[in-house]
């Protein structure tokens, strides 16, 4: 995780995950808990729980350093 100018984590800090299965398809949102920020990835219901949470926070991450919070 990156360290913004103010020294602070550029990364995400609590998040939550919420799984929805669709069909053959899970959609996975994982969201920020301080600033509400949320990033959806679909992955194949054959993927992990980890496998599709670390997909998940790796993209919210590039969404929090991108200044998307």
């Amino acid at each position: 995780m990156g360290w913004g100018a103010d020294k602070k984590p550029a990364g995400p800090t609590e998040v939550y995950f919420e799984f929805t299965q669709i069909g053959a398809q899970m959609r996975v949102a994982a969201i920020d808990a301080a600033t509400g920020t949320e990033v959806i990835i679909i992955a194949p219901v054959s993927a992990t729980q980890i496998q599709m949470q670390n997909l998940a926070l790796a993209k919210l991450k590039r969404r929090m350093e991108q200044g998307g919070g």
